[in-house]
């Protein structure tokens, strides 16, 4: 599997270490994963965003998308690339979370990570368990309006009440 899936729960240990789950890990490893992963504070949660080259990647090409020396280009670098600690991984499959990563996050006993497909995030449990339901209560509001979406491809309706040139 070649992406970032499934929740996991592990604690830090007394030296602030946590283990990142294997399956992360092994995502890394097929990612490039050059000895560290690329981590830095999420720019809208209390959680950090973490990852590999592939997450690199999509950092690089949002800033390409943006003007050369534009405001919005730098202001996303700052706070994406400026922002970036490269933790490594140690022998038992381990990352130390630096006290600035580990402050926006509230992280203190455990760390919650969350698998997002190319990425993933490292988040405090009990916040995360907030995150998890505002986002399945938004899913099942969601979900409906892309049922409805598909059910009108579907059909070949066109939303215009069946009128056809």
């Amino acid at each position: 599997m070649d992406r970032f899936v499934s929740t996991f729960t592990n604690k830090i240990d007394a030296k602030g270490r946590v283990s990142v789950p294997a399956s992360f890990r092994a995502v890394l490893e097929r990612d490039g994963y050059a000895g560290g992963i690329y981590c830095y504070p999420s720019l809208d949660a209390p959680a950090l965003d973490a990852g590999g080259e592939r997450l690199a990647q999509k950092i690089d090409g949002l800033l390409s998308g943006l003007p050369d020396y534009s405001d919005e280009r730098d202001e996303l670098s700052v706070a994406l690339y400026g922002d970036v600690q490269i933790l490594s991984i140690d022998g038992d499959g381990r990352i130390v979370v630096p006290e600035g990563l580990r402050a926006h996050a509230g992280l203190d006993a455990a760390v919650t990570f969350v698998g997002l497909g190319d990425k993933f995030q490292m988040w405090e449990p009990q916040r995360f368990e907030k995150r998890r339901q505002e986002a399945r209560n938004k899913v099942q509001v969601t979900r409906k309006l892309f049922a409805a979406g598909s059910r009108s491809a579907s059909d070949g309706s066109s939303g215009d009440g069946g009128a056809r040139e």
